[in-house]
């Protein structure tokens, strides 16, 4: 579904993203680890299209199109959709207003947004005023009524409570189960483990990948040890 071949990417005169590879596959999740500041957030937005993210090598494919020099809204239309760690508050524009320009399906805004707990926000303004749970399930909401084929996360368990993030991982869960979804998911907590079967994780350190593996077994030894012990993985994958 997804391949990124040899890509690099600076922001400004800095490179962030050094020369990785990635492949996600048609229905599969992958979850990437790593520190703040080591360019998680950077190669989403890379692959979304969001401007300010130049790569100077390499390139990404989705679904055999090239994605390299397309638009955002290009890449949406293709498949792609982004849950972002702060989504913007839009004001003036009702949550059911956008939901109705997402998403024809009347029964399905009305059976997600009630899966959700979002009926009493849909005639108030897209986040504004918000508590942090209700921007990230609202996120979710207009994300799942774009019904992209491969779903990009970033902390979707941000400052959230445990609850929220049960809410949303149910949510999250029944949808990716469906034919041919994908999703690829930072995530610094590993809640969201709890929820949905990541069939891989990734850990990028100073925008190169060092191990793939196991999801949960990298995140215990994460927790314990640090990305320190990362460094020292010697699994195929590790880039130099």
């Amino acid at each position: 579904m997804l391949t990124v071949e040899n890509l690099s990417v600076a922001v400004g005169e800095k490179e962030i993203i050094k020369g990785i590879d990635l492949q996600i596959k048609s229905s599969e999740v992958v979850v990437l680890f790593g520190p703040n500041g080591s360019g998680k957030t950077t190669l989403l937005k890379t692959i979304m299209g969001f401007p300010g993210y130049n790569i100077t090598s390499g390139r990404i494919i989705f679904n055999h199109q090239l994605l390299n020099g397309l638009s955002i809204e290009e890449r949406v239309r293709l498949g792609i959709g982004i849950m972002h760690q702060h989504p913007p508050k839009i004001r003036g524009v009702k949550l059911k207003q956008f939901a109705d320009y997402l998403c024809k399906d009347k029964e399905k805004i009305e059976r997600l947004s009630q899966e959700l707990s979002l009926q009493e926000h849909l005639n108030r303004d897209v986040n504004l005023d918000f508590s942090g749970g209700e921007i990230k399930r609202s996120e979710l909401f207009q994300v799942i009524l774009q019904d992209p084929m491969l779903l990009l996360m970033d902390e979707p368990e941000s400052g959230v409570d445990l609850e929220n993030i049960a809410v949303m991982g149910r949510v999250l869960n029944e949808f990716l189960k469906k034919k041919d979804k994908s999703a690829f998911i930072i995530t610094h907590t590993g809640y969201i483990l709890d929820y949905v079967k990541a069939t891989r994780g990734c850990v990028l350190l100073d925008g190169k990948f060092w191990c793939v593996g196991d999801p949960k077994e990298m995140f215990k030894v994460i927790r314990t040890s640090g990305y320190d012990k990362c460094k020292e993985c010697v699994c195929p994958h590790h880039q130099d």
